[in-house]
């Protein structure tokens, strides 16, 4: 089996994302033999103009070279949070409250013209949350991954592919980088957490049964 997960650069005035960083923590821990898959990664730019053209590159090329990939999920930043947050729905506008690193502010503009207004995740979100629960890994199902690119990409990468398994999730800062109004978690928890998401997302590209949370809505 074959997964990509992808994370972004730093944006806003930050130095790290961490959502790059435990990337590559869960890059460098994993053992494609043990595991039973290859993990590729990528690291995208925060613009809403390129972030998904070099995952639809390698998504297309993996499929080209006959060993497409069976899970892809991007890991974005979502700051004032201590929550891993799995991504249940991607929302047609682009909405920016900040520059993306390409300058652009884009408000109240249709990502894809004549798109559907929404598209739900394709990764086993239930799932995910109890295993991330049974590991004491603070998470839940998020109905919202905002207006700005984390968006964007999610809802470029099920408006391409979305029959497959594919999705988003966000993470918080790590505490080492974290502020006092931003606790954030540790890098090593949050490489752990998207560990958890993967395998658990590999196994239902396997078709294989798995137990699921109880109801994770939102009151409001």
């Amino acid at each position: 089996m074959r997964a990509l997960v992808t994370a972004f650069e730093p944006f806003g005035g930050d130095q790290v994302n961490a959502s790059a960083e435990a990337v590559a923590r869960l890059a460098a821990g994993w053992d494609a033999s043990a595991e039973g898959a290859v993990l590729d990664t990528l690291l995208l730019p925060v613009t809403f103009g390129g972030a998904f053209a070099p995952v639809r590159s390698a998504v297309l090329a993996a499929s080209e070279a006959g060993a497409p990939y069976d899970v892809v999920f991007g890991v974005g930043l979502a700051a004032r949070t201590s929550l891993v947050r799995l991504e249940r729905v991607a929302i047609n506008v682009a909405d920016a409250r900040i520059p993306d690193n390409a300058g652009q502010v884009p408000a109240d503009e249709p990502l894809v013209e004549a798109g559907p207004a929404a598209h739900f995740t394709g990764l086993p979100v239930k799932a995910a949350l109890a295993a991330l629960h049974d590991a004491g890994v603070p998470a839940a199902v998020s109905n919202t991954a905002g207006t700005f690119v984390c968006n964007a990409l999610f809802y470029a990468l099920r408006d391409a592919f979305g029959d497959g398994v594919t999705g988003f999730v966000h993470v918080p800062r790590t505490t080492e980088e974290a502020a006092d109004d931003d606790p954030g978690l540790p890098l090593e928890t949050l490489a752990a957490a998207l560990r958890i998401v993967l395998t658990t997302s590999l196994a239902a590209a396997r078709g294989e049964e798995q137990r699921t949370a109880a109801a994770a809505g939102a009151e409001n």
